[in-house]
């Protein structure tokens, strides 16, 4: 299986964790939520969604709405088929939820697993973001030496364009510290601050390490400016 097709595979699980949903469904909420999959296309998704059913981690059921059915009965058509998560899905994606190592950091990878943070256990996303941080700071040194030695043969427009991947690399670091910093406040806060049992988050998410403000747009883990 491919980086990219193991990625769809847990956005897609991710997405049917929260509710059911059929293909068309899923395609919209895979280009609007996630900005990483707006070049998947049917022709991407419906083979990941027959190989997730071959798995067991989904199955098929005919769409809710008896009119819909009847309606494409009618025209020819076949009905919606809506995809629901299994309980050994479930139990692979938080399995999935889970990993930390260097794949989480890249750039597809990353985008995908911060758009499911609100699912993922505090330590987890810690250490996702803590690599993610590593990763661009051994690129960022990387560019630099690259400029360094090439400066003097670079045009004018080429060397902008080099700056311009450098500030877009220290950008996102900088974002990435403010995440960090958040999420050890928010942990440091309920370890001084205890609460009433009523009151504890028994999510495993943990919501809440976000920045509350910040004048700047989080940049996108997928610019290609940033690689």
């Amino acid at each position: 299986m491919s980086r990219r097709s193991g990625i769809l595979e847990f956005a897609v699980l991710g997405l049917l964790r929260e509710s059911p949903m059929h293909g068309y469904e899923l395609r919209k909420r895979l280009n609007t939520s996630l900005g990483v999959f707006r070049a998947f296309s049917y022709g991407t998704l419906y083979p990941c969604l027959k190989t997730l059913v071959a798995n067991g981690w989904l199955i098929e059921e005919p769409g809710s709405a008896p009119e819909d059915a009847l309606a494409a009965s009618l025209a020819g058509r076949r009905a919606k088929i809506v995809y629901r998560l299994t309980a050994e899905g479930k139990e692979h994606f938080e399995e999935l939820l889970s990993h930390t190592g260097p794949d989480s950091w890249e750039d597809e990878h990353f985008a995908a697993r911060f758009a499911f943070f609100g699912q993922t256990e505090r330590e987890v996303r810690m250490r996702v973001l803590e690599g993610r941080r590593s990763r661009l700071e051994e690129r960022l040194e990387k560019m630099r030496a690259s400029l360094a030695r090439t400066r003097e043969r670079l045009d004018d427009y080429t060397l902008e364009l080099q700056r311009h991947g450098m500030e877009s690399v220290e950008r996102e670091v900088r974002w990435l510290n403010e995440l960090i910093e958040s999420e050890r406040a928010g942990r440091d806060q309920r370890r001084s601050t205890p609460e009433s049992p009523a009151r504890q988050d028994t999510t495993s998410g943990e919501t809440g390490g976000l920045p509350r403000h910040r004048d700047d747009t989080p940049p996108d883990p997928s610019d290609d400016t940033a690689k």
